[in-house]
């Protein structure tokens, strides 16, 4: 047990270690959807495929799926400020060689080295369990959650803000090698620096394992639609990954200090709660894909608007991310008060509303904008509320890695999103994506949204107040510097 003196007792500036890691989560959302609509302009000027270009965004996923769950067991075994700056130094390193190469290669490496990225909001929530009395917790994790999700939408009206014109798509990385750079410093000047505070070593074996399965199963969902869905590339890659991932849960079983625990994984609420996310993630590209097609498909198609890129940010996304982060943030008031299953079971209801609305009720642009405010609560809702349920359920020492497995269902998620969309959009009918495919894909975002619903409803979560080492007189301390 450490002394309480030595972890977060004495730092005296909360509100700005939540504003501080907030900017941090921003990181991982801009460089995660700022790429997407620039993928065309890269094709273009490197005079490749758009399928060869796609790697771009294939390389980044497989890097996060690879690197994330190590990262997070590092954060909890060592001083998390150290690992949080090691990272950010990797994006850094990642956005800077985008930023200045003209190879196609080398942008894929970049995006490689940015993968690391999706390792700081499980770091973060560390950070936050760490120097955070339990009473004060689920409102910061809020906060953070809803920078997530509001940073996926600036990252798309950032980018095509950047893109007027003829731009290169540079333009994009410089913007992340500046903000990372910013973030790197707020970090050096903010955060504490805690010494290490638990015990144990790293599973490398188990680490090993956990990113090839992981990568190999991914990179089927990824490429399926290129290869086909019935190829041997593909068949050949999912089933190599599941069979990696069950020597893996073997070695995990049998290992004295393994990188997860399967016991963890394995229990009721953290294993549901983990598939709930998988349907969350799925909620989030089918509104952010499906939505972005709908609006800027041309007047003539019977449907959409026109809109530019520009254009399908600040009118029809925009609204949804200010709506979501303010929702995420008033939501850890509530998931005090009622608790986070029932938060998020409302915010599921409310995402059914909003993706049925969509399928339904989008002649003009109000209508969109309406249900897109809808769809985008329930994400921020669910973004606050299933960290909270994983936290609850885990000790102090594990919350690096069982956020990051949990954030890892949330990419996973978002991967069979992107491809199931990848599929309904490739469509055709005279000339252009017929309405159906994105009926489909609003109608699959209210069924998962449901899913998620029902998942968290059957969960049987532990009765137990949220502890964490020397929490009574951790709490005592930070509510007097809170008043």
């Amino acid at each position: 047990m450490s002394d309480p003196e030595t972890r977060g007792i004495g730092y005296r500036r909360p509100g700005l270690l939540v504003a501080t890691l907030s900017v941090v989560a921003l990181t991982v959302a801009v460089l995660q959807t700022g790429v997407v609509p620039v993928l065309g302009v890269m094709a273009r000027q490197l005079h490749a495929s758009p399928v060869d270009v796609s790697w771009a965004v294939t390389a980044n996923l497989l890097a996060a799926a690879a690197s994330t769950p190590l990262i997070g067991r590092l954060a909890d075994l060592y001083s998390k400020k150290r690992v949080l700056l090691a990272v950010l130094a990797v994006v850094l390193g990642g956005s800077l060689l985008a930023a200045l190469t003209s190879s196609l290669p080398l942008l894929i490496a970049a995006r490689v080295l940015q993968g690391a990225s999706y390792a700081l909001y499980p770091i973060g929530v560390s950070i936050l369990r760490e120097e955070l009395p339990a009473d004060r917790l689920m409102r910061a994790m809020a906060v953070l959650s809803g920078s997530l999700g509001f940073g996926g939408g600036m990252g798309l009206v950032v980018t095509g803000l950047l893109m007027r014109g003829d731009a290169g798509y540079h333009r994009v990385f410089w913007l992340t090698t500046a903000f990372t750079v910013m973030v790197i410093v707020a970090v050096l000047l903010v955060l504490p620096t805690r010494p290490r505070s638990s015990e144990g070593t790293v599973d490398w074996a188990g680490a090993a394992g956990l990113a090839l399965g992981l990568s190999a199963m991914l990179l089927a969902i990824t490429q399926g639609h290129s290869w086909g869905w019935v190829s041997a590339r593909t068949i050949g890659s999912f089933a190599a990954g599941v069979a990696v991932l069950s020597v893996w849960w073997w070695w995990e079983r049998r290992c004295r200090q393994p990188l997860v625990s399967t016991t963890m994984l394995s229990r009721r609420p953290i294993l549901l709660t983990n598939l709930a996310t998988v349907l969350v993630g799925t909620g989030l590209y089918f509104a952010f894909l499906g939505l972005t097609d709908f609006v800027e498909a041309p007047a003539g198609s019977g449907y959409g608007f026109g809109a530019t890129v520009l254009g399908a940010s600040v009118v029809f996304l925009l609204p949804g991310a200010l709506a979501g982060f303010v929702t995420a943030v008033i939501s850890g008031r509530y998931i005090d008060r009622y608790g986070a299953r029932t938060v998020l079971m409302v915010g599921a209801a409310t995402g059914v509303i909003g993706f049925v609305l969509l399928a339904t009720w989008h002649d003009q642009p109000w209508q969109v904008v309406a249900a897109g405010v809808l769809a985008n609560a329930y994400i921020s809702l669910a973004y606050g509320a299933l960290p909270a349920l994983v936290v609850r359920e885990v000790e102090a020492d594990e919350t690096g890695v069982a956020t990051s497995m949990n954030a890892i269902a949330r990419t996973i998620g978002s991967s069979i999103a992107a491809a199931i969309v990848a599929v309904l959009l490739g469509r055709s009918q005279h000339g252009h994506t017929p309405e159906s495919s994105f009926i489909i894909i609003f109608a699959l975002g209210a069924i998962t949204a449901g899913g998620a619903m029902l998942l968290i409803a059957v969960t049987r979560p532990r009765l137990r107040p949220l502890a964490s080492i020397d929490d009574v007189s951790q709490s005592r301390a930070m509510n007097h510097e809170w008043g």
